[in-house]
Order: C-alpha cells, then sequence, then structure tokens
C-alpha cells in the first residue's frame, strides 16, 4: 500500500495542534478566573475566595505545563514536516510568532512564578498584581497567534515576489480583516469553557455534600460568567460568519454544503445532510426556507455563492467544516440553554435545590473544548487546500519526508501524547476530587466523599 506523506503530515500536525488547542483554551480563561478570585479576596476579606484560588492555581500548572509542552512540538514540525511553509511565508508568520514569545510569554514565565509559588512569601498585592499580569500574558499570546492565524486565512499587507511572500504593511497583517472578530470568538470560547468547567465542578461538590460552601461560590459564579458570555458568543459568532461570506466563501459554502454556483436568494438553512462531494450533491437533506438567507446574509432574499461557483481542486472537504459547524453551533445553544435556565432558578431562589439542574450542570465540562475542538475544525479544515490562501497550497508546503518517517513519528506521538497527557489529566482530576483545602486544614484535609458519588448523596447532602 502506498502511503501519501502529506496526508500522514496533516494528520499528524493535526492531531498535535488538537491535544494542544484543549491547554490553551482552559488556562485563558483558568487565568482570568484565578485573579478574579484574587481581586474579590482583597476587596471583600472573604478567605474562602484565596483559598479556591490558591485551589485553582494548582489545576492552571498543571494545564499550562501540558499546553507548553504540546506547544513546542508544534513549532518543530514546521521544520521537520512543513519546511516550504517556512520558506514561503516565513517571512510574514515567524516575527508574529515571535512576538508571542517575546511580548506574551516571557511576560507570563515572568509572573508566572509569584503566582505559582509566592502564597504566603509576597505581599498579597503583589500576588494579585502577578495573576493578573498572567491572565492578561494568555490573552496576548491569544492575540499574536490568531494575528498570525488569520493572516494565512487571508493574506494582505504582503508582496510575492518569486513565489515568497515578504510584508510591506504590518498593520495590516497584524489587524487583517477576520482577525477582530476571530480573536474575540477565541476569547469569549476560552471564557465560557472555564465557566462552565467551574460550574460543573461546583455542582458536582453540592450533588455530592462535599465542600459545600466553596460549591456555592463555584456555581453561582460560573453561572454568572456563562449567563452573559453565552449569548455574547452566539453574536460574536454571527458577526464573525458575515466576515467568513466576504473574505472567504469558498469556506461558507463548505460549512453550509452549499452547491448551487450563482443563483439568486432565498437560500434555506441545512439542519442535516450527508454531503455527497462525488455527485455534488446532499444526500438525505433536510433544510429550513429563507433561514439561510437571513442567518448567513441578513435578507430573506440573501444568497452567496456555493461549491460549484469554485473549481474542484479549490474547494474545501465537506465533512469536517459541514458538521464541525454543527455540533459547535449545537454546543452553544445548549450553553445558552442551561445558563439560562440556571439563571431563572437562581432568580427563583431555586439554584442549589434543583438536583435536575446540579446533575445537568455537572456533566457540562467538556461542552466547551468540544466545541473549540469543532471550531477550529471549521477553521482549518475550510481553509483547505491552501495553508496560506492563495499564496501556498498545502501539498506544496511539506517537506519531502518519507512517508514511513512520518507514519513512524505519528505512531510515537500517539504513544507518548496518550501517556503523558493520561497522567496530567489523571492528576488533575485527582486534585479537582480532593477539593479546596481551607487554610486552617492540617494538610491530610478533612476527609469527604469522593466525586464518584455523584448523583448518589444523601438526603443531608444540602446540611451546613
Amino acid at each position: 500500500m502506498d502511503l501519501d506523506f502529506v496526508m500522514l503530515s496533516r494528520i499528524q500536525f493535526a492531531f498535535t495542534i488538537a491535544f494542544h488547542i484543549i491547554f490553551p483554551s482552559f488556562t485563558i480563561g483558568l487565568a482570568a478566573w484565578i485573579a478574579t478570585l484574587l481581586v474579590v479576596w482583597r476587596r471583600t476579606g472573604n478567605e474562602r475566595y484565596r483559598e479556591l484560588a490558591q485551589f485553582w492555581t494548582k489545576v492552571f500548572a498543571i494545564s499550562f505545563a501540558m499546553g507548553v509542552v504540546s506547544g513546542l512540538v508544534l513549532s518543530y514540525q514546521f521544520g521537520t514536516n512543513w519546511s516550504r511553509f517556512s520558506d514561503v511565508v516565513g517571512n510574514v508568520v515567524a516575527p508574529l510568532i515571535g512576538y508571542e514569545v517575546l511580548t506574551a510569554f516571557f511576560l507570563e514565565a515572568t509572573f508566572l512564578g509569584i503566582m505559582l509559588f509566592g502564597w504566603n512569601r509576597v505581599p498579597p498585592w503583589l500576588h494579585v498584581t502577578s495573576a493578573a499580569v498572567v491572565a492578561v500574558g494568555t490573552m496576548i499570546s491569544a492575540f499574536w497567534i490568531l494575528s498570525a492565524n488569520s493572516w494565512m486565512q487571508y493574506p494582505v499587507g504582503h508582496v510575492v515576489r518569486d513565489g515568497i511572500a515578504y510584508p510591506e504593511d504590518w498593520l495590516q497583517i497584524v489587524f487583517s480583516p477576520t482577525f477582530p472578530l476571530r480573536l474575540a470568538h477565541m476569547l469569549l470560547a476560552a471564557y465560557l469553557t472555564t465557566s462552565f468547567v467551574v460550574l460543573a465542578i461546583g455542582a458536582r461538590y453540592l450533588l455530592a455534600g462535599i465542600h459545600l460552601e466553596y460549591g456555592r461560590i463555584m456555581l453561582r459564579m460560573g453561572l454568572g460568567m456563562a449567563i452573559v458570555l453565552a449569548p455574547l458568543q452566539a453574536f460574536v459568532g454571527d458577526q464573525s460568519g458575515l466576515k467568513v461570506g466576504q473574505y472567504q466563501p469558498a469556506k461558507l459554502a463548505a460549512i453550509e454544503a452549499h452547491w448551487a454556483a450563482d443563483e439568486p436568494g432565498p437560500v434555506p438553512l441545512i439542519l442535516f445532510a450527508w454531503p455527497n462531494e462525488a455527485e455534488e450533491r446532499n444526500d438525505f437533506e433536510i433544510a429550513v426556507p429563507y433561514l439561510g438567507s437571513l442567518i448567513l446574509t441578513h435578507s430573506l432574499t440573501g444568497s452567496f455563492p456555493g461549491l460549484k461557483a469554485f473549481p474542484p481542486e479549490d474547494r474545501p472537504p465537506l465533512w469536517g467544516p459541514f458538521f464541525g459547524f454543527r455540533i459547535m453551533v449545537g454546543i452553544g445553544i445548549l450553553m445558552i440553554i442551561v445558563a439560562w435556565a440556571g439563571g431563572f432558578l437562581w432568580w427563583r431562589g431555586r439554584l442549589e435545590s434543583s438536583r435536575l439542574f446540579l446533575k445537568v450542570a455537572s456533566y457540562m465540562w467538556p461542552a466547551g473544548f468540544v466545541a473549540v475542538l469543532c471550531g477550529w475544525i471549521v477553521t482549518e479544515v475550510g481553509r483547505q487546500p491552501w495553508v496560506a490562501t492563495g499564496i501556498l497550497r498545502t501539498v506544496d508546503a511539506a517537506s519531502p519526508v518519507p512517508a514511513y518517517a512520518v507514519l513512524a513519528s505519528l505512531a510515537l506521538f500517539v504513544v507518548v501524547y496518550g501517556f503523558v497527557f493520561s497522567f496530567g489529566i489523571y492528576y488533575m482530576n485527582r486534585l479537582l476530587n480532593k477539593g479546596p483545602k481551607r487554610l486552617d486544614e492540617t494538610e491530610e484535609g478533612v476527609p469527604s466523599r469522593p466525586l464518584t458519588a455523584v448523583g448518589s448523596a444523601g438526603p443531608d447532602a444540602y446540611r451546613g
């Protein structure tokens, strides 16, 4: 059997970046959550917020470390598997990645030590400041990474000479047309991911009848953020979709599995279909008339180019963008429903006594991670067949590495990642099961039931 070294390189990069994106999407929100807890502690003097911040800082340290390790692997692959990418667009992309290291990573590394080990060793104001600086550093990191990726999606501010891209206007490069909304969309996704993790852990503590005081704080603060951010994310996502239609019409056509080349509207919204790329049509299609035009063009009669308007070699694969987008949107709608249902119960004074809501909330922790992964599948697969749109195709960016070498390294990555990240997630779960520790506790803490008891708490679960 002949192995395609380009496809293997794509699979390897997709595998490693899928692992990597999980951790930054968590640490960006987690850093902001820890900084918020410390600010509230300083303003109120309530030691429970400090104890919660100390508890979540341990979780942050593990997630941050795994994000750094997985990110280093990605940078090496630019040289090993995608050397032509570095040759052709390195003059533009490399400085942007370098700025991320200089402005964000060094900033985080400087203050991270104080944040992790400064408890009772530095003045409280300095410790709170360090947490805030780390939170800002994670945002700056997202800024530069999204800037580089957005330029690859829709390159501007450059000139191509002899097949090599050279920068001409750095402001245009950094602030490419799709960048501002994509940055907002990613930051909101990170904050929502953390909000639902915090909400879920708080709900699990209350269901199990353990760490009740901390559980209430986490439940209310996580829910409060979700109530605001979930609908805001829907609005930002809608605006971002309009930008995709304007600057990346082939991607939008793939997301919607819209085939008609240039027919006037209205365009239906396809809820479900089985895209048939060979015959250029959709099987088992379920669609709502006019709704596609309304959502995607904000007009009942609006239209946009379909896949047949583009040469077959310039069309993205359909499966990833089409199904990934629907999963992402479905999770977003679920988040809004859960958040607003919790808000209603909170208003009625039944938030902590509704076992049904607590059970639902306790299982919402992976929602943000799945949505982020699906969003990146839509973004990256929808850009194909280009690695830098209009400049360099993916097939031309790959290094001429023997296919068996790529397969061997991919297998090694699967084994090593499986071991390292399983251990890290296991240890993180142990910390979450153990829960926060009061300042007046012994090192062993107060014995309590583990989270495996979720759903089986007795009638005294809410006592105290």
